[in-house]
């Protein structure tokens, strides 16, 4: 099993593809099994795209103890010393994004490029999710059969419509996401992560080449939240996908990719 060490923490891996490298980060809860297989094999064509699961989940370390948003973008940065790995293009979804930023922020001379997709700066100058979002985000997962959290979670990232149409792709996937389940313990610690977020002041001090993206009908961090993180950052270039949400890798793909690809290669790591 590849693994690099931060600290004492055992983190896992993927590597795929070849070009410059591409570290992508998962979002709450999520391990790496949680990135489309189809979006990494496409990017792999043009980098060599890197994967990780984040303390607490897959196949990594699950130590019960606090998490911070600072630790999760130390973690990141130990995964690209692992793999010598000097320079990167950043890409972050939710959370992710969140570590995203303060991976710019800390790691700065390893960050080429940073794309910030349907995250938040937090705090009093984020926009908070609907109540009913919330709600489904933070009901109670003891007991609850793994699968059904799965499932449950599907309306925060897709729109009804889409889960309909593509119903039988995504119940072929709940095996692969269930292979390394994120026990409720550490989804806990990792949500309590999201609260030591505080990047605001400091967002004018990214110096590199800043995409935020997200999908329009976002239901769990509204798009407002990327147009903030946009006006914020020095230079950054937003992207909001029509018809799509949380999501929007998945559901707005094509869209996505249009956008993000070019932007890549438009600053590349040499």
């Amino acid at each position: 099993m590849p693994q690099v060490k931060s600290g004492e923490i055992n983190l896992h891996y993927d590597m795929c593809g070849a070009g410059d490298p591409l570290l992508m980060i998962m979002g709450l809860g999520a391990s790496s099994a949680a990135w489309d297989p189809d979006l990494v094999s496409d990017l792999a064509r043009s980098f060599r795209v890197v994967t990780f699961d984040n303390r607490g989940t897959g196949q990594s370390d699950k130590p019960d103890a606090p998490y911070s948003i600072e630790m999760f973008a130390d973690d990141a940065a130990a995964v690209m010393a692992g793999l010598k790995i000097p320079r990167a293009h950043i890409f972050g979804v939710s959370m992710g994004g969140m570590i995203a930023q303060e991976f710019a922020l800390r790691h700065g001379a390893r960050t080429v490029t940073v794309t910030l997709g349907c995250t938040t700066a937090g705090g009093k100058h984020s926009v908070p999710p609907p109540p009913e979002s919330l709600a489904v985000l933070t009901a109670p997962r003891e007991g609850v059969p793994p699968d059904e959290i799965i499932r449950r979670g599907w309306p925060l990232s897709l729109s009804s419509g889409y889960i309909n149409s593509h119903r039988a792709e995504l119940e072929s996937r709940i095996p692969r996401l269930l292979e390394h389940p994120t026990p409720p313990f550490a989804f806990k610690r990792q949500l309590e992560g999201t609260y030591t977020l505080n990047t605001w002041d400091r967002l004018p001090q990214i110096k590199a080449p800043t995409l935020v993206i997200t999908g329009r009908d976002d239901v769990l961090i509204p798009a407002r939240n990327s147009e903030l993180l946009a006006e914020r950052i020095p230079g950054a270039q937003l992207k909001i996908i029509a018809n799509a949400g949380h999501g929007f890798t998945t559901e707005g793909r094509d869209e996505f990719m249009k956008t993000f690809v070019p932007f890549l290669k438009a600053h590349p790591v040499g």
